[in-house]
């Protein structure tokens, strides 16, 4: 078993993150979204209304469920998968798979093309768009679990936040390169035609040449990873749901690990949610253009940065769970402020708060998630499956409540004030850890 620690190892975990951000902040929250709602509007003579498998949906209300579906189908699957890994040790193979599928998936939006009238077929992009985002998803939970297994709990968070820093600085060098493309298409030998959207495709090219090439590195540098010691006597399909179960049961013997993850659910579906529909919201709402969104996303991704190595100081100092309630608290009124927003700067402004708190939050939820389990256990994938599925379904309960809430209302204010309420139940359930976690270690001092 290799030393934890290592400077190359916790090197090549990182440039995964490098590597796949890109697609995150490419794909779901500037040039696809805006470019999406753009196509689905021009020349549509029914205004946002398309048409999906013969069914008519809101442009906006369609793509927000094609989202919502794509994570229900990875909590179904990271079960199985992620129970195999842990038995067989090759959760480094289920990376690799699920990267390919993501990278692929992108290249194929290429053939997302405009059309003279009316809006183009809408059937086989968002599958490409759904197939991404499972590659996505998926190859993360095998990614998280490496956490426990290359670094000790002291270095956890430290470990954590310099992922997230390596992934907010790589989609930074990715959305610069995609801005330039757009903006200057003559340079790259492209031209500038609304039919053709040859330079907002063209980034989806890159995505994949992106994502592809840096996660060679942790396919050749991160450990295979360690079998179970355990035997899995029951068919494979139903043991990962047994797998599941069995974590569940455990967590359910551990107060404060329980009470993190309902903390977390709740906040979850508020912040995850928000970071997915924020580039419909700032194209549709407020008709920001690509260039303007893609500005706008690299400022936050500057400030994602510090807001990460600043966070995960600020937790070293003062205690995970108390700075996370600062974190929830922010996005709390963060999200009561999106119903007011009206305007490109008013946008910007709270787009910049995001950066700051955006990587914190994940940072330190996915290190205090690790701090609280237990020590040297041989299925992190299971247990970290358990988490990704926590934050998959906190995200189909959020994108599904946005869209619904969109569909009903007609406006996506009303949407981000049902948010709201989740980050609010979030934080309620975080003041009420911090509370246990202080009354949990007054008791082991007085037994110790």
């Amino acid at each position: 078993m290799e030393a934890k620690n290592n400077k190359k190892t916790i090197w090549a975990w990182c440039m995964f993150d490098w590597a796949n951000q890109s697609y995150n902040m490419v794909i779901t929250s500037t040039i696809f979204p805006a470019y999406y709602v753009f196509y689905t509007t021009y020349h549509n003579t029914n205004h946002d209304i398309v048409t999906f498998f013969g069914h008519k949906f809101v442009n906006t209300v369609l793509l927000t469920y094609a989202l919502g579906l794509s994570y229900m189908l990875i909590v179904i699957l990271l079960p199985i998968l992620t129970s195999i890994a842990d038995y067989k040790g090759n959760k480094k193979l289920y990376l690799q798979f699920f990267t390919w599928l993501g990278a692929l998936s992108c290249a194929g939006l290429f053939w997302f093309k405009p059309v003279a009238h009316g809006t183009p077929a809408l059937e086989l992009p968002l599958i490409f768009y759904g197939l991404a985002c499972i590659g996505y998803c998926g190859g993360f939970v095998f990614y998280n679990s490496y956490l426990p297994q290359i670094a000790t709990d002291d270095q956890m968070d430290n470990v954590s936040a310099k992922g997230f820093m390596y992934g907010y600085a790589g989609s930074l060098i990715m959305q610069l390169l995609c801005l330039v493309v757009i903006q200057q298409p003559t340079w790259f030998g492209l031209k500038e035609d609304v039919l053709q959207a040859i330079p907002e495709r063209m980034s989806f090219l890159l995505i994949f040449f992106w994502w592809m090439g840096f996660s060679i590195i942790p396919f050749r540098l991160l450990p295979k990873g360690e079998p179970s010691v355990k035997k899995q006597n029951y068919n494979v399909l139903t043991g990962g749901f047994k797998e599941l179960g069995r974590v569940f049961k455990k967590v359910q013997t551990m107060p404060l690990l329980k009470r993190f993850l309902l903390s977390f659910f709740f906040y979850s579906v508020g912040v995850q949610t928000i970071m997915l529909v924020a580039a419909n919201f700032a194209s549709k709402e407020l008709h920001m253009s690509d260039d303007v969104l893609i500005e706008i996303i690299l400022s936050i991704q500057v400030v994602g940065v510090i807001g990460a190595w600043l966070t995960s100081k600020v937790s070293n100092k003062y205690g995970n769970v108390r700075t996370l309630i600062v974190l929830v608290s922010i996005w709390t009124v963060l999200c009561l402020l999106v119903f007011f927003i009206a305007n490109t700067p008013q946008f910007f402004a709270a787009a910049i708060v995001v950066g700051a708190v955006m990587g914190g939050v994940q940072s330190i939820s996915r290190s205090t998630y690790s701090k609280y389990l237990p020590p040297n256990i041989p299925d992190t994938a299971s247990f970290f499956s358990f988490y990704d599925v926590t934050e998959k379904l906190a995200i189909v309960v959020g994108l599904f409540t946005f869209g619904f809430v969109e569909a009903v209302t007609g406006e996506m204010r009303d949407s981000a004030l049902a948010l709201d309420c989740f980050f609010a139940i979030g934080l309620i359930l975080m003041i009420v850890l911090y509370f246990a976690e202080r009354k949990a270690k007054k008791h082991a001092a007085v037994v110790a």
